[in-house]
């Protein structure tokens, strides 16, 4: 998985107004279950265009980011989330168990 760090507000703006596909997940580096959702999404990684960004967001050391993506894309706040975005737009999300780099892709195709 090449993760690309989300760390501020412009970056998400940017995101937000991007054409294509883009991923971003939130990840709780104390939580258990978000590593385990993490390590899955490494394991799965493949299945996922290598064109498609996917941003990896630590919120617990970027809150106000985290909460402006729960706003921004119109998702209860969840950890660990993935949100699948299209044209800016969030077509998908899922968290903790649900998961999955492999439904993301489905959901690409």
């Amino acid at each position: 998985m090449n993760w690309q760090d989300l760390t501020s507000l412009n970056e998400l703006n940017g995101i937000k107004n991007c054409t294509g596909f883009s991923i971003i997940f939130k990840h709780s580096t104390r939580c258990s279950i978000s590593l385990m959702a993490k390590k899955k999404l490494e394991l799965e990684g493949d299945a996922i265009p290598a064109d498609i960004p996917v941003y990896y967001l630590d919120l617990l050391n970027y809150r106000e980011i985290s909460n402006a993506v729960a706003e921004t894309f119109q998702v209860p706040h969840q950890s660990p989330q993935i949100l699948l975005l299209n044209n800016g737009e969030c077509v998908f999300e899922a968290s903790h168990g649900e998961i999955s780099a492999e439904e993301l892709a489905e959901q690409i195709n």
